[in-house]
């Protein structure tokens, strides 16, 4: 295959951050997806946020598995760890080098088809297991890498590009990731950058297992009328519940939004999460709350946005676990495998 190489030359009046990057700094290579795929805008939005969140890019491991979306980790944070793992099963090996080593940040970046059908299974029990991470699924509702055919996450009477309905009910990523635990659930659209970007910041902040479901429309496949996860149905569609705005431990982001209610949730590291509520009925720290209002939005045909659920308190995989404070990978032979007696002690005391 053949890379078109971006030049390695940056203007020297361009912006750094605290750490001294620029935001080119944090891009990967150049794209192959189609022209105003919107997976492109979810890697500019990635972008974005780490840079404004001052991240070191080789402190982050990004993860991703097969499909269009697996391909966008190639596009953002070059200089990052990076692993492209096998169709499906990309939230079990970031489980895993996340138990190895917990002191880098983990993005992980699956679409529709990866997490919802042959990864179903990986993405249920990675959210009941608290595995810390930013999971972003990037959401077009088919299969574009083989011409277009609906994918789980199809809404049950949508059309194809060539006028096939679909007769299967859809899989709500959001909905599972909310029955099984996960304690930051937020639901976005690759067209609106100005909440897509505080949401990854609040997601890539997050104590625990962080899911952010970005409809991001297939202008190839999935762009058409009919189709309800086109540019045009989710923007005449879109019911956003809060405008959000990430506040860093050292200074504060100011944003003008809409009058409203607003709430400041802390995060582990620090930072805060600021929500300006648009629906005085909408408590984005009730999990239950948050299921309904979504079913009921759903049946009037609204696709809600936002951050649905936040949990302030979240703990990870490594709290249940009660493993040490030193990364695994650090620890030399003698600790991580002590020999037969002191394995006998611990087989001993599970008789």
């Amino acid at each position: 295959m053949t890379y078109i190489a971006k030049p390695k030359m940056h203007h020297p009046t361009l912006q750094t951050n605290k750490v001294g990057y620029t935001r080119r700094d944090y891009e990967g290579r150049i794209s192959t997806l189609c022209a105003g795929c919107g997976h492109d805008s979810i890697s500019a939005a990635v972008i974005q946020a780490c840079w404004e969140l001052d991240i070191e890019p080789h402190r982050v491991a990004k993860l991703s598995g097969i499909g269009c979306s697996s391909k966008t980790t190639d596009y953002f944070l070059g200089a990052s760890h990076g692993f492209n793992t096998v169709h499906g099963r990309m939230p079990s090996v970031l489980t895993g080098a996340n138990l190895a080593n917990r002191e880098l940040l983990y993005l992980g970046v699956s679409g529709d088809g990866d997490s919802a059908s042959i990864g179903l299974g990986q993405f249920a029990n990675a959210m009941r297991r608290g595995v810390r991470m930013a999971y972003i699924v990037e959401n077009n509702g088919v299969y574009g890498l083989t011409k277009g055919q609906f994918s789980a996450t199809a809404d049950r009477g949508a059309k194809n590009k060539k006028g096939a309905i679909n007769n299967d009910n859809p899989i709500d990523l959001v909905g599972i990731a909310l029955q099984l635990g996960a304690t930051y659930v937020a639901r976005s659209f690759s067209g609106d950058k100005a909440q897509l970007i505080p949401l990854i910041k609040g997601a890539m902040s997050h104590g625990g297992a962080a899911v952010i479901d970005v409809i991001s429309p297939c202008v190839t496949f999935n762009n058409h009328g009919g189709s309800t996860k086109s540019y045009d149905y989710i923007r005449q569609h879109n019911e956003a519940v809060s405008r959000i705005d990430f506040i860093s431990p050292s200074s504060e982001i100011t944003t003008e939004y809409a009058p409203g209610a607003v709430v400041d949730v802390p995060q582990h590291d620090g930072s805060i999460l600021r929500l300006r509520k648009l629906h005085a009925d909408y408590d984005p720290t009730d999990r239950d709350a948050a299921m309904s209002y979504m079913h009921a939005r759903a049946a009037r045909g609204e696709v809600v946005t936002g951050l649905l659920y936040l949990d302030p308190l979240a703990t990870d995989l490594h709290t249940s676990l009660n493993t040490c404070e030193q990364p695994l990978n650090t620890m030399g032979a003698q600790l991580l495998c002590p020999g037969s007696e002191a394995l006998n002690k611990i087989n001993d005391a599970l008789r």
